[in-house]
């Protein structure tokens, strides 16, 4: 009934034909690249997974919680956990079930990751660990193509209407925002209330700036009094201190607000008879008020103004928590929230179309949720969809991107997969115009000035011939050798980096040794090198004093970076068996700063104050909505969840955050308002890895998720941007360098297909019955020179993509365990038959393309670079894998049936990139990767530095994590949460004490890849990590999508999809 509103109010619905119709041409395209990558995602999740017991789901409901380690996985993939204490049925013959079976049934999960959801992240297996962070650096960018596009469709078809009604003078577009007073008014100092006036509002002497100050400084401590307040267990007398302090605050705030009232009499606005009212009903006034009068009503109540021991009841934390809203009185500096009535203005039509348009998808796939979920074996899924209100609470996550289920049932996963194929753009718009049009208006009112970069010396010192020599051969500079020399050490750094990685590994703590000694040598010597030449290098030049300049050198970034990577090995050499031991872990990962050394050669890291410099007016106003909306938000939480005594979560046993190994509910998260901040600045990125709220949270989070989360996404987006500007700007690579013809990201293949436009191919030297031959052959395989293909052609041409599409549905039905097992393996079956056949279809086609090729322009009229394209390469390896597999059977190397064999067989499915010859898309990666190269070296670098970097750290703040910890049932929990380090508690307990998450640098590599596409897939971290993951949230997470998105808008620009507007500054 709802859509009967649709053509009064509402015409979104009805746009769905014309995003469909307008991106038609690129929208096949962005298709195929989705469904390929989805396909062979799922195909390596099955191949690497299917035979985990980890991932093996009991959804019968009569089925306990079990050891699924005591489960069997036979040949087929059939699943039997009698020993685990749930056997089958006559009505149930499979009651538990591994989740990755077949690639139908791991298509789901894939899904699921490539929508950047992880709800599985700690049940895989370390090959599902490997192909999850390819999912999460690469394949969740290339996913998101299809997606977008019809996102953006809408936004177009939109923003097209938008313009049209301002040009018809239905909008105004340009709102003008009054003044709570009269600008530039200042009263007469003839009266005690007009100097009061000029004291309070006009701020027209230094006394008033001043006063002014203190009450900025003021409000700050009242706020963080009552995030210490919050704060259990501290020393009485604390909270005597901060409740006096509180009092005294808000005799000062009461007292300045009714001087403010009493005085803006004084303005003509508020002259008339009603100025007192009209003045109380200011924004700035109603905050005022609201952030004293609640204190002076709980005191009237209770008549208490000092409290010996923290007050915690509901009406004590509601009145403190009051105090955060003075932080709004800072919105007279920057007018930061007063933008969002221009920002709705301006886009009122917008939002009316796709604000109700995002309504109805949410009532309506809670509906259908709510029906197919409610009667759900799995407890925790009925749970959640008992009723619509509580689907409608699980749907408003899925529809923002947030998947935190996963085990619905059949029709609940083609559902939530519809919502994040198609809903979720449609959702997210309204979001994204209140967060765009909130940024365009911030960076519209502040005048970006970046500061003039000091030119560098171009000349080197003359004076030193030695030094001068140092200091081009460490560069690079001049000779052979220098350029050798660097190219080494990039090598060097990658390899030595890679080596610290694996050595926190258990059991490999010491291999590659010798690795570590050879690049710490030739580290030391490029380092006394550079210390040499010094005086020539223009960064610390000083006029001849060679003293001074080293010294500088000495002191700055890259010698502190060299340095610590090198010294730490030198003191483990020469104090081995010492405390040197204890700080172990510490030195191995000073290492990984080695990475930070490519600095030099590419700067990144060393640009941050740069783009910092560059957006720094925007980044003001944008940062100060961000941390208000973060505080009040953090507070809300703490009030709605602090008393949440009824949801259950895992323990929490982690001293003295949480402190909780037995019953642990929502509260142990939420204990104090630091607590709840941390939560608040996670769920403020998008991201619910905690969803177990009560309907107030609820509440509070809904209005997180429609408002604050584009607006707290701004400060990182303008870091991001400012990163790209400055990059940029440094790039050598300009459009007009492109020559006549030419787009982004070509290279000498097309050069030379440019060149034979009107050149004919070069005859045979077999005469001209040969040249017959391959022209018949490359017209019948690739058409006429004029596009057009004869009957006979067309008719081969539809048969090729029919076996291409047939041999990816065999795969799919063969990875069926009831399938595979019914079919049998027995020599001449069915699959082998259609193997047999369909290798010599393509082996004949890719020997014909091979002969024709002398007559392929496409081929620039060779046979080896066809073989040697991406359309040859794809070809070969469409049937190579298959008489591999024959040799490698019949010389007994490999049992046909076994897991090894399996591989050849699911390497099938990549001959799905062979329709890359009816739809263009992977075959210009390479174009994308040289249309992007400048920026990608730079956003490369500084993407790889905040991965491993956030990676090392999270290892060594969280690998003894106990909430990370299991115990098997017979050690008793008290006694697994009190050991320092799970190697401790292994010792005592061999084989019963084991850490999930975070064992070693490679493992955090692999959670801090997932955290990095905005899914914190764990999340109850020390308070080290905490900094970590808000580190995450607040920059790096931007700063690393960069290349990504670099490489997608390359992507549509070599396709065609969008153009490259970006404009030299």
């Amino acid at each position: 009934r709802m859509m009967r509103v649709e053509g009064r109010y509402d015409t979104a619905l009805t746009m769905f034909d014309d995003v469909i119709y307008n991106q038609r041409e690129i929208l096949g395209t962005a298709l195929f690249v989705g469904v390929t990558t989805w396909t062979a995602v799922s195909s390596l999740y099955y191949l690497v997974e299917r035979r985990s017991t980890d991932m093996i789901y009991c959804g019968a409901g009569y089925c306990p919680d079990i050891d699924t380690g005591l489960c069997n996985i036979d040949y087929w993939g059939f699943t039997n956990c009698t020993a685990a204490g749930c056997p089958p049925t006559d009505d149930d013959p499979e009651p538990c079930y591994n989740l990755y079976r077949s690639i139908p049934s791991a298509s789901y999960y894939s899904l699921l990751n490539l929508f950047g959801e992880f709800p599985l992240i700690d049940q895989h297996s370390l090959g599902g660990k490997v192909v999850g962070t390819f999912v999460s650096i690469i394949a969740v960018a290339i996913f998101a193509i299809p997606t977008s596009i019809i996102g953006n469709g809408f936004e177009d078809i939109i923003y097209k209407r938008h313009e049209e009604n301002l040009a018809a003078g239905n909008i105004n577009d340009a709102p003008q925002h009054d003044s709570d007073l009269t600008l530039g008014f200042l009263a007469t100092e003839t009266t005690v209330r007009g100097r009061w006036f000029n004291f309070l509002h006009a701020r027209s002497s230094s006394g008033s700036v001043l006063f002014d100050i203190f009450i900025n400084i003021l409000i700050l401590g009242t706020v963080l009094s009552f995030m210490v307040d919050t704060i259990s267990n501290l020393p009485g007398g604390v909270y005597m201190l901060l409740d006096i302090f509180e009092f005294l605050a808000v005799i000062v705030f009461t007292a300045e607000y009714l001087s403010r009232l009493w005085s803006s009499k004084e303005d003509p606005k508020y002259a008339g008879r009603f100025g007192y009212l009209k003045y109380m009903m200011t924004f700035q006034s109603i905050v005022d008020l609201l952030t004293v009068i609640p204190y002076w009503l709980e005191v009237a109540f209770t008549g208490r103004i000092v409290t010996p021991t923290g007050d915690t009841s509901t009406v004590s934390i509601l009145v403190k928590s009051l105090r955060l809203l003075r932080l709004l009185r800072f919105e007279r500096y920057t007018h930061a929230f007063t933008t969002f009535d221009d920002v709705i203005s301006e886009n009122i039509d917008i939002l009316a179309v796709t604000g109700f348009s995002a309504v109805i998808l949410w009532i309506f796939f809670a509906a259908i949720l709510y029906f197919s979920e409610r009667d759900n074996p799995d407890e925790e899924m009925a749970e959640n969809y008992k009723t619509i209100p509580d689907a409608m609470w699980m749907t408003l996550l899925n529809l923002t991107g947030e998947s935190p289920l996963a085990m619905y049932s059949t029709y609940g996963k083609i559902i939530t997969g519809i919502l994040g194929l198609a809903a979720t753009g449609l959702f997210g718009i309204p979001i994204g115009v209140l967060g765009a049009g909130f940024e365009t208006l911030v960076e519209e009112r502040t005048e970006e000035t970046p500061d003039e970069e000091e030119e560098e010396a171009e000349n080197i010192n003359p004076d030193f011939d030695f030094e001068i020599e140092s200091y081009k051969f460490v560069n690079g500079i001049g000779s052979t050798a220098a350029k050798w020399f660097e190219i080494s050490i990039f090598i060097l750094i990658a390899v030595s980096v890679t080596v610290g990685i694996i050595q926190t590994v258990e059991g490999l703590e010491d291999a590659f040794g010798y690795i570590e000694w050879f690049a710490v040598i030739v580290f030391t010597i490029e380092y006394v090198i550079r210390f040499v030449g010094v005086p020539a290098d223009p960064l610390f030049d000083d006029k001849g004093n060679w003293l001074v300049c080293r010294l500088r050198f000495l002191v700055s970034f890259y010698s502190i970076i060299d340095l610590l990577a090198i010294v730490p090995f030198y003191i483990a050499a020469a104090a081995p068996d010492s405390w040197v031991n204890d700080y172990d872990e510490m030195f191995r990962i000073l290492r990984l700063l080695r990475l930070v050394k490519l600095d030099k050669y590419i700067p990144s890291i060393t640009l941050i104050d740069d783009v910092i410099r560059l957006k720094r007016e925007s980044l003001k106003i944008a940062g100060y909505a961000a941390i208000t909306l973060w505080v009040i938000f953090a507070g809300l939480l703490y009030l709605t969840e602090n008393k949440d005594y009824s949801n259950e979560i895992d323990n929490v046993p982690f001293e003295p955050t949480y402190s909780c190994d037995s019953d642990c509910t929502m509260s142990d998260r939420f204990q104090n308002f630091f607590d709840s901040m941390f939560y608040t600045g996670v769920h403020l990125t998008g991201d619910y890895p905690i969803t177990t709220y009560t309907w107030p949270a609820r509440f509070v989070n809904f209005f997180m998720v429609i408002a604050a989360v584009g607006v707290v996404s701004i400060p990182s987006g303008l870091l991001a941007n400012g990163f790209m500007e400055i990059v940029a700007s440094k790039s050598k690579m300009r459009k007009g360098e492109l020559t006549a013809g030419m787009i982004a990201g070509d290279d000498w293949y097309e050069a030379r297909l440019r060149g034979l436009k009107n050149v004919d191919p070069p005859p045979s030297r077999f005469g001209p019955t040969m040249d017959k031959w391959q022209i018949a052959v490359n017209e019948f395989l690739n058409g006429k020179e004029d596009g057009t293909w004869s009957t006979f052609a067309t008719t081969a041409r539809v048969f090729i993509f029919t076996v291409i599409i047939l041999n990816v549905v065999a795969v799919l039905v063969e990875s069926i365990p009831e399938v595979d097992s019914y079919v049998g393996n027995e020599k001449g079956n069915f699959f082998d038959n259609f193997e047999v056949f369909s290798v010599t279809i393509f082996a004949i086609e890719y020997i014909l393309r091979l002969f024709c090729a002398p007559k392929n322009k496409e081929a620039l009229y060779s046979s080896f670079i066809y073989a040697t394209t991406f359309f040859g390469i794809v070809d070969f390896l469409s049937t190579a894998p298959w008489f591999v597999q024959q040799a490698v059977t019949a010389l007994g190397w490999v049992d046909a049936n076994s897991d090894a064999a399996m591989i050849f067989r699911i390497f099938r499915i990549f001959r799905m990139l062979q329709l890359e010859d009816f739809i263009t898309a992977f075959s210009k990666l390479d174009n994308v990767f040289r249309a992007s190269k400048d920026v990608m070296k730079a956003t490369g670098l500084l993407a790889l530095i905040i991965w491993v970097g956030c990676g090392a750290l999270f290892y060594l703040f969280e690998e003894n994590n106990p909430n990370f910890r299991t115990c098997d049932p017979s050690v008793p929990e008290e006694t697994c949460y009190s050991f320092e380090s799970t190697a401790e508690c292994d010792m005592e307990f061999p084989g019963l004490c084991s850490q999930d998450a975070f064992t070693s640098v490679p493992n955090a590599l692999y959670y801090t890849a997932v955290f990095l596409g905005g899914e914190w897939g764990v999340i109850d971290f020390t308070w080290p990590g905490r900094f970590v993951c808000l580190f995450l949230c607040v920059a790096g997470i931007a700063m690393y999508a960069i290349p990504i998105g670099i490489l997608f808008d390359s992507f549509g620009v070599v396709l065609g999809i969008g153009e490259d507007e970006d404009e030299e500054s």
